[in-house]
């Protein structure tokens, strides 16, 4: 037991268990990721990579890291992502490294259930399954459920925002689907069991406990301490309509994969007795604290913040390009030459608009916060100097622009998920 083992995705939530997990038995993971600063702070041996840039499809990118590996576990995956992203982190990266490895080292590859649908997400999980039978060493599968953890993270976020609503706990579909969840440590141990141990091909993984999608939203509600509301089932149609919209903006587990592994159930076959616990144990194991509610509370806030800063500046653009020139050079009281005030005021629409597209396009979204956070400064400053009775509006003409400033630095916060 011991030695190297590369492991992708490892700032991932589940990739962070499996690097505590393998650190823990003796082994010496290389913990590959795009954001590495908190892994190695934890200390960590690092290497920085996005599976998405081609120096990384290339099999002399990796072959320093891996003479000595014993292993590879490879945790990195998409949801929802272009082709081109899709095939670069489940086919072009990992080829590459399966390349570089000796016969003698072992691979590990985190899949999920599910994957026999016709979708992006299905064909290259199947890809890169696939991929295996062309390795130089022998491979196990692990087909994973739904897994959880003390954190949460994308899918099982979504599912504690949906069991902390405060009037109803809405479900997809009729709320019958069968799950049963595993935490993410005890798939990290059955990781390092598969590492020390021989092959064991394609191995569906989940946790002791089968209930229904309606019962395990209840379920997180009580342990949140949230007395019992009416559960809504919303009908499929409606559900994979808010799916589509996720999706086309960009709201993260609100997609329409997402919504379709709902609407199947996320059931899988546990392994043998004792090696993973169900979710009413590991629910008891740890009370649920403050940051637990408010995370829960807050997760669906953070696309609803980002449309409704996206509205703001897209009407504040509309207005700024169309309103009647009389009404733009009257709305402030200022020696500017009408020319250059109209001027002004037809380039601040242009930015606004510019602004909201980028926000709806989910574009970098945390460098968009001090784009906005400057933009909203900077028209403050700019009409405080030239109509300073503009705070004394009694409509807060100026006044608005503080709270505004606030919420734009929140939803930079909730932005930083890792």
């Amino acid at each position: 037991m011991g030695g190297r083992v590369l492991l992708l995705g490892a700032d991932g939530f589940i990739g962070r268990h499996i690097a505590a997990a393998l650190r823990d038995a003796g082994y010496a993971p290389l913990c590959v990721a795009r954001r590495t600063s908190a892994l190695a702070a934890q200390g960590y041996e690092v290497l920085r990579a996005d599976l998405t840039d081609t120096s990384t499809h290339d099999t002399a990118f990796w072959q320093p890291h891996l003479a000595e590996a014993v292993g590879v576990v490879n945790a990195a995956g998409l949801l929802d992502a272009s082709e081109a992203a899709f095939e670069a982190v489940h086919v072009l990266a990992p080829r590459a490294i399966h390349t570089a490895l000796h016969k003698d080292a072992q691979i590990v590859l985190i899949s999920a259930i599910g994957i026999e649908a016709d979708t992006p997400f299905g064909r290259w999980r199947r890809a890169g399954e696939a991929l295996l039978d062309q390795a130089p060493c022998p491979s196990t599968i692990l087909r994973p459920g739904l897994v959880m953890g003390e954190t949460s993270y994308g899918g099982t976020s979504l599912l504690r925002a949906m069991a902390a609503m405060p009037f109803v706990t809405p479900v997809v579909g009729d709320g019958t689907q069968r799950v049963n969840p595993m935490h993410a440590a005890d798939l990290a141990g059955l990781v390092v069991q598969t590492l020390s141990g021989p092959p064991d091909g394609t191995v569906e993984v989940g946790g002791a406990e089968s209930l229904s999608l309606a019962e395990l939203t209840t379920r997180l509600r009580g342990w949140m301490g949230q007395p019992p509301v009416p559960v809504l089932r919303m009908p499929l149609p409606l559900a994979r309509g808010f799916g589509r919209i996720g999706s086309l903006l960009k709201l993260g587990p609100i997609s329409a994969v997402a919504v379709d592994q709902l609407a199947h159930g996320i059931e899988s076959t546990p392994p043998p007795e004792g090696r993973t616990r169900g979710v009413s144990e590991f629910l008891a194991a740890r009370p649920a604290g403050t940051q637990d509610l408010w995370h829960a509370r807050l997760f669906l806030l953070k696309p609803t913040v980002r449309l409704v800063l996206a509205l703001m500046w897209l009407v504040s653009g509309l207005l700024g390009l169309f309103l009647p020139s009389a009404t733009v050079l009257g709305s402030v009281d200022t020696d500017l030459p009408d020319m250059a005030a109209l001027a002004l005021g037809r380039l601040g629409g242009l930015v606004d608009l510019g602004i909201a597209a980028a926000l709806l396009a989910a574009w970098r979204l945390r460098l968009l916060a001090w784009v906005q956070v400057a933009m909203v400064a900077g028209y403050t400053v700019a009409l405080s100097v030239l109509d300073p009775p503009l705070w004394l509006d009694p409509f807060g003409a100026l006044l608005k622009n503080l709270p505004i400033l606030l919420l734009i630095l929140i939803h930079r916060v909730l932005e930083e998920e890792r």
